[in-house]
């Protein structure tokens, strides 16, 4: 039973997969279009403007010195639905439940709660920052990320079916306690809010200079919020995800009193977290430091979520410690 149970699950983990993939190329695709009509738009815009200076005898200097329209002036962001953004969007939730199913199915071949090795975690984790993506839509219209949570998804899947892939094994006697259902649940979660955080401050940057440079060639971000909208929303989820962190940092001392008899050790895993938390402490504070608003903020979101990549993969893979569970 233990062998079928993990067959169904990589099976759902790989028809997650496919659809993801599906869903990235609708995501993007969705992206040329918009780029594509947006300098459509803005062309025509243009037109109709040196017309009106021409008709007002106005000559070459006023049209010189009016504005010159863009893509984001003939387009509002948060415009209306596009179809295949739709699609995508859809097909995103069936992977999604796909990629759940995967979970659940590992976790009745384990026995126990299916994040245990890396293989496990990077399933679950990024089944969360999915699950986030999707939920977070009754709260703010953040489909424009599509490309970046599909993609993010097939490469964290991707990476650790082939590489960190591990066959059902015994829980080992240190994670056999309920605060490993409550301590490693509560990092996803703040991780998954980290992750969207990043892909917002992704797009702020991107924003920032296309709005800095009229002529730049990213017109898709005219159908997108401005830099100051996309940077307040990012700085709303990383602030969740810090909380959820900041309890994952003190469960986990409460975790190593129980399994070890001391709350801290510098142990490799727990400086890390603790680095991680320290560097979104700085985002939060220099967020609310006036000069370190704009695109410092954003850098220092994604130095940040580079932190919490690296605690994932090189710290797990390469550091020696008490919490080096990586079943590799």
């Amino acid at each position: 039973m233990t062998e079928t149970f993990a067959s169904y699950s990589l099976v759902a983990i790989y028809s997650a997969m496919a659809v993801y993939l599906i869903a990235f190329v609708f995501f993007t695709l969705d992206l040329a279009k918009r780029s594509a009509e947006s300098t459509t738009k803005a062309t025509a815009a243009v037109a109709r403007e040196g017309g009106a200076v021409a008709a007002s005898g106005g000559g070459i200097v006023a049209t010189l010195q009016r504005p010159t329209t863009t893509a984001a002036d003939a387009e509002p962001a948060g415009g209306p639905s596009r179809r295949m953004e739709r699609a995508a969007f859809s097909l995103t939730a069936i992977a999604w439940v796909l990629h759940v199913a995967g979970a659940v199915l590992r976790g009745f071949a384990d026995g126990h709660v299916p994040w245990s090795n890396m293989f496990e975690f990077s399933l679950v984790s990024s089944g969360i920052v999915v699950g986030v993506f999707l939920f977070i839509q009754f709260w703010q219209d953040l489909r424009f990320l599509g490309t970046y949570i599909t993609g993010f998804s097939l490469v964290v899947l991707g990476v650790g079916t082939v590489n960190f892939y591990v066959a059902v094994t015994p829980l080992p006697p240190a994670l056999q306690s309920y605060w490993l259902i409550i301590h490693v649940f509560v990092a996803t979660l703040g991780t998954a809010f980290f992750g969207v955080g990043a892909g917002l401050s992704i797009v702020q940057l991107l924003q920032t200079r296309r709005e800095a440079d009229r002529l730049s060639r990213l017109r898709f971000l005219g159908t997108m919020p401005d830099s100051e909208r996309l940077e307040n929303l990012a700085y709303r989820v990383i602030v969740v995800g810090f909380v959820f962190w900041t309890f994952t940092l003190i469960a986990g001392s409460i975790w190593a009193e129980r399994a070890w008899g001391r709350y801290w050790g510098w142990d490799t895993k727990e400086v890390w977290t603790f680095i991680i938390w320290v560097l979104f402490a700085g985002y939060i504070h220099a967020r609310a430091t006036r000069g370190w608003r704009g695109t410092r903020s954003a850098w220092l979101a994604l130095v940040g979520m580079g932190a919490v990549a690296f605690n994932y993969t090189i710290v797990n893979l390469f550091f020696k410690g008490l919490h080096v569970y990586s079943g590799l």
